[in-house]
């Protein structure tokens, strides 16, 4: 079994260098353009079933793979990605919102820590392990999403983890 993790393709928020977390915004031309490549490079992965983030952004990369892979896709809410409360929206340079980064058991004012994202990731990646054993399967999601996936598979120290980063439009392949 092999788990893939792919980030959407852009978007004006992350264009715009914006906190985005819940704010459901779509795809640029540019983005649109990503997944079409992104979906090309998936073609020799075998790919049995995608599951997508309901967010915009997430949906219509996975469509646009879909119609190239042939694969239908299945929404899960667990790939959502993190709520950043008070800071969705600003500049993601912005200093409070990177100290808070630093700190993955707090949860940010009126959004989710990256220990709670951890915990719906987590389990669902338990639930692939059992559930799709001898298929392949891509999961659609966020930055953040694919951050704490990538601490599932590898050990990270508390600054590799502050400053993984998976571009739009790319992913990571995980054997299972």
């Amino acid at each position: 079994m092999k788990i893939y993790f792919a980030r959407h393709g852009q978007t004006d928020w992350n264009k715009n260098n914006k906190v985005c977390g819940l704010t459901d915004v779509s795809l640029t031309e540019k983005g649109k353009e990503q997944a079409k490549n992104l979906a090309e490079k998936l073609l020799t992965e075998n790919i049995d079933i995608i599951i997508s983030s309901p967010l915009k952004r997430a949906v219509q990369t996975g469509e646009i793979i879909s119609s190239v892979i042939g694969v239908p896709i299945i929404i899960d809410n667990r790939v959502i990605e993190q709520s950043y409360g008070i800071y969705e929206g600003v500049d993601i340079h912005n200093q409070d919102f990177l100290e808070n980064k630093k700190n993955f058991a707090y949860k940010y004012p009126g959004g989710e820590s990256m220990m709670q994202v951890a915990a719906r990731v987590y389990s669902l990646i338990e639930e692939f392990k059992l559930k799709y054993q001898e298929k392949n399967v891509l999961v659609v999601c966020h930055g953040g999403v694919c951050r704490i996936a990538n601490t599932y598979f590898c050990d990270m120290t508390n600054q590799e983890f502050f400053n993984f980063n998976l571009p739009n439009a790319e992913y990571n392949k995980y054997d299972v």
